[in-house]
């Protein structure tokens, strides 16, 4: 993603570049941090906060595909790799819930996006 900014045109330096680099470093640092708490509930909340990096980023690519700024193949490209990288911290927090006790567990809803207009967790 380092590259990526690299690459964006000069009226994105301080924008769009800036807000990729920090979400990046974002996404590593706290995963470090939590792995440094010692304490699933602390690295648990890290990981989210990881995760969410990782959405800002994918929303970045977002941005960079409405205007242009990489091919169509860099961007799936990207959004593939970032797609595993997900189920990599999916996977990662699902470890670490493992190793909570049931009075400490914080229960989040499994949610994927649907085409299913249908479906009741859309209604109102």
């Amino acid at each position: 993603m380092y590259r990526v900014a690299k690459d964006l045109p000069e009226i994105e330096k301080f924008g769009l570049a800036s807000q990729i680099r920090r979400a990046a470093v974002s996404l590593t640092n706290n995963i470090a941090e939590g792995h440094g708490r010692y304490h699933y509930l602390d690295q648990i909340k890290f990981t989210l906060q990881s995760r969410g990096s990782l959405e800002e980023l994918v929303d970045d690519l977002n941005i960079c595909e409405d205007q242009q700024y990489l091919v169509g193949k860099q961007i799936i490209a990207l959004k593939e790799q970032g797609w595993r990288v997900r189920q990599l911290i999916d996977g990662y927090i699902r470890y670490l819930r493992q190793h909570t006790t049931p009075a400490t567990r914080v229960k989040e809803d499994d949610f994927s996006y649907v085409d299913d207009p249908d479906d009741s967790r859309f209604s109102m």
